[in-house]
């Protein structure tokens, strides 16, 4: 998660809206025979169209994205910031931007954990490779550049490691400009930034993973300030283009496939942890690189924690779960919370709660873009008010409390929780973007309400106690008067489940 250090929210939201002038969606991009990659050599460091076509079609770099949009992104990344900085600051018309891939990590000695691309550096390269960094400048002629700087080819650590893209092939690959050995970063840098006077540097060292790029500036002589890019890239990323929708569709899919799955083949008995590997497993096998987080898979009481990922105990004949999981495909990201009973019927509490919020949640995408759900804050009140008016329906919030700020007050305490958060490359996407901005078409943002009842509250009725309940959806922002829940093919409603849960126990 990117954080822009040092800046108030209030300031990161005026920031925000400024800059979003320049974060439109991108269009259609023209298709282009991709089947000429000749000079590309031997065995690159990623699947690429020719290597894996079971993975990506002609001209792909990652799936269903080509090297145009990668460089689209570029080039609107530092036109954006040259024209916001030049407002500031006519005089300053120099920039350059640093944005670091991730770097391996061990577990132990010599045992990495499972390698994840930082998402920045992904989005604007399409590279898969760690230990690489992406710099890109621009001066007065607007005409921004863009190079990589690569771990070139070697025979023994590929013999171990696997191949390697190098730097040769990154040029064509990646469609950058200029390319260099990673070994050459501090040389080229100092030549980049010196030989133009006034260049802003932009580069988030609290973020990086490779901390050594920041002793580079440290040693440097112009002893230059460094300026983070989050927001300017978050605000970018917080529109999707056709194709990051596309692949929204596809991750969806795949989770809302595998939770169907998983609730229709679970039994009393089972232990959270093996519900926790039929997702996994069901994701994987429809082509996820893995779970988007590690996921929520509550039984009973359990599901009254809202980040409970212990995911350890048995659940018993009679006890609902609540299992919050995605999967990632393609570098983007799906978010699903389902909730059902182990044994395939609903008690009489656990369906009068069920009710409450599936009807909520229903309530709240229908009034996405309008009065209520202009933006995710006012989504949030939303939820606590008619949350709380349905809890005064069914007696857990009492008669007397009338008033709609006491109503809503009371909501809370069952659902301590935002309602709504942007989802993309991440799963919490773009934090630094405010949720108080007015929803717009690009957009996607999950929405989740949920009720929370420990079997200790003793100020409900004993029977609701120990009951946690949570649905959620991943919505796209169509237009400026349709939204699509691109998870609608994960079952929810009541009948529709009670069916699925009776049919394989049968």
């Amino acid at each position: 998660m990117l954080l822009l250090k040092n800046v108030s929210n209030r300031s990161v939201n005026q920031f925000s809206s400024k800059i979003l002038r320049f974060s439109t969606t991108i269009g259609a991009l023209p298709e282009k025979d991709k089947s000429a990659h000749r000079n590309l050599n031997g065995n690159l460091g990623q699947p690429t169209s020719w290597t894996h076509p079971h993975l990506l079609k002609n001209g792909d770099i990652v799936p269903n994205i080509k090297v145009e949009e990668f460089k689209e992104r570029r080039a609107r990344l530092m036109q954006g910031i040259q024209k916001h900085s030049f407002n500031i600051e006519p005089t300053i018309k120099n920039h350059t931007v640093i944005i670091p891939s991730a770097t391996k990590k061990y577990m132990s000695d010599k045992i990495p954990y499972v390698f994840r691309q930082n998402s920045e550096f992904f989005y604007l390269t399409g590279c898969l490779e760690p230990d690489s960094v992406l710099v890109m400048t621009i001066d007065e002629s607007s005409q921004p550049t863009s190079t990589l700087f690569m771990r070139p080819k070697d025979k023994h650590a590929e013999l171990w490691d696997g191949p390697r893209t190098g730097v040769d092939n990154s040029l064509e690959l990646f469609g950058v400009e200029e390319a260099y050995p990673v070994s050459q970063f501090k040389t080229q840098i100092a030549r980049k930034t010196n030989e133009k006077d006034h260049t802003v540097i932009w580069y988030d060292e609290h973020t990086s993973d490779q901390h050594h790029l920041s002793e580079i500036f440290r040693d440097s002589k112009t002893k230059r300030p460094l300026k983070s890019p989050a927001t300017f890239l978050q605000s970018m990323r917080l529109f999707k283009s056709p194709a990051e929708i596309d692949l929204m569709r596809k991750t969806c899919k795949i989770a809302s496939d595998a939770i169907n799955e998983a609730m229709a083949e679970s039994q009393p008995g089972f232990s959270e942890h093996h519900l926790f590997a039929m997702v996994d497993f069901k994701c994987r096998m429809n082509d996820a690189s893995y779970l988007a987080y590690p996921p929520v898979v509550a039984g009973g009481n359990n599901a009254t924690t809202i980040h409970y990922i212990n995911n350890t105990q048995l659940v018993q004949s009679g006890d609902m779960v609540l299992m919050d999981a995605g999967c990632e495909y393609g570098g983007y990201t799906s978010d699903i919370t389902r909730t059902w009973p182990i044994n395939g019927e609903f008690t009489e509490p656990q369906r009068v709660l069920y009710d409450v919020i599936l009807t909520l949640q229903k309530d709240l995408i229908g009034i996405l873009l309008r009065e209520g759900g202009e933006n995710l804050d006012k989504l949030f009140e939303t939820m606590c008010l008619r949350l709380g008016k349905y809890l005064k329906e069914v007696g857990l919030i009492a008669a007397h409390i009338t008033n709609d700020q006491a109503i809503a007050k009371a909501a809370y305490a069952f659902c301590p929780h935002h309602v709504s958060h942007y989802l993309g490359m991440d799963v919490h996407d773009t934090p630094l973007m405010s949720r108080s901005m007015k929803l717009m078409p690009g957009m996607v943002c999950t929405v989740e309400p949920g009720i929370y009842i420990a079997k200790d509250r003793l100020d409900v009725p004993k029977e609701f106690r120990g009951i946690g309940i949570r649905i959620e959806d991943d919505v796209y922002i169509a237009d400026s008067d349709r939204v699509e829940v691109l998870t609608a093919d994960c079952i929810k409603e009541r009948s529709s489940l009670e069916s699925l849960l009776k049919s394989k126990r049968q």
